[in-house]
């Protein structure tokens, strides 16, 4: 797939089919993330596939309305970046593993997957940090969501360059 293509044709998805993505899949998957730009080559993503315990803790963690969401994509994958501790090098981090994740969704688009980005209310909590094992120094990124697509999605309306883009002198 040519990449402009990619660019424009994926797509947030919340229905999926059943089948879980294949752990070759997500390697390859991984192994394209990490290719990111990434100033000072500090390699911050972190990238934690959830098992069925880790599901259940989650959701028990985010509690019954919320678990529901959980339950959408047969893979779930939490990305986390390294917090330095340094300002300048943290918002850089969390910006190449924002690319990272990116990359990752467009790989997985290109291999007939489709992906849902999340930021769920319980990954910014203490316990559904816990309940995937998050140490104090990472930050969550993303709660991506993948597996076959059970239906097709039309293009969001988009501002166009002129509306969002300043020439300086």
């Amino acid at each position: 797939m040519d990449v402009d293509e990619a660019i424009r044709s994926r797509r947030t998805h919340k229905a999926f089919g059943l089948e879980p993505v294949p752990r070759s899949q997500l390697e390859e998957l991984f192994e394209l993330a990490r290719w990111a730009p990434n100033h000072r080559l500090t390699n911050p993503w972190r990238f934690r596939v959830l098992g069925p315990r880790a599901l259940a803790r989650l959701k028990q963690a985010a509690g019954s309305e919320a678990a529901s969401k959980l339950d959408r994509a047969p893979t779930l994958i939490s990305v986390t970046t390294i917090d330095s501790g340094d300002p300048v090098r943290s918002q850089e981090d969390l910006c190449a593993t924002a690319c990272a994740t990116y990359a990752m969704l467009l790989a997985a688009h290109g291999r007939g997957l489709a992906g849902y980005w999340r930021t769920p209310e319980v990954l910014q909590s203490p316990r559904g940090l816990a309940a995937l094992q998050i140490p104090p120094e990472e930050r969550f990124v993303a709660l991506v969501h993948l597996g076959r697509p059970r239906q097709e999605r039309r293009p969001p309306e988009r501002l166009a360059p002129a509306e969002v883009v300043t020439y300086l002198d």
